[in-house]
């Protein structure tokens, strides 16, 4: 007697199969049955209000702002070049005597500006009130001239 050429796991995968193709099917028509034609221009409209929110109903004019192209402000702003020769103040904020470097914190700006122990007139520690120019580096800002301020 010969074995039937269809296992029990056969079976099972073809109806998963045709149950999957039938879900298919009442899905389709159930979206055909339902389904508009299309949406009318003004239920697919979208306005934004004076707020910059988006809105279904029309902005008042009367609430309407005005700018100028040149007021808004569209990226980083430039810095500007400050004069190499000004005497600043600042705090240590870190430095390495070991490796001969740290950083200062400008008090006005809060721009933090590399120092090396060359630029140094005497030794400082973190937390020292000192005076300084700036030059430009080959990586940035740098401190010249420091000075220690009692």
């Amino acid at each position: 007697m010969a074995k039937s050429k269809e296992t029990f796991n056969k079976k099972e995968k073809e109806k998963k199969r045709l149950k999957q193709k039938k879900d298919k099917q009442e899905k389709m028509e159930e979206r055909k049955a339902n389904a508009k034609k299309g949406k009318s221009l003004e239920e697919m409209m979208a306005y934004i209000d004076e707020n910059g929110n988006l809105s279904s109903t029309p902005p008042d004019p009367r609430k309407k702002k005005v700018f100028n192209q040149e007021d808004m402000q569209t990226g980083i702003p430039k810095r500007v070049a400050e004069e190499p020769d000004a005497v600043r103040q600042g705090i240590i904020s870190f430095f390495n005597d070991a490796k001969g470097y740290g950083f200062i914190k400008d008090i006005i700006t809060q721009e933090s500006i590399f120092v090396h122990a060359n630029n140094l007139d005497e030794p400082v520690k973190e937390n020292n009130k000192v005076s300084f120019q700036t030059e430009q580096g080959a990586k940035g800002i740098s401190a010249i001239n420091v000075k220690k301020i009692n």
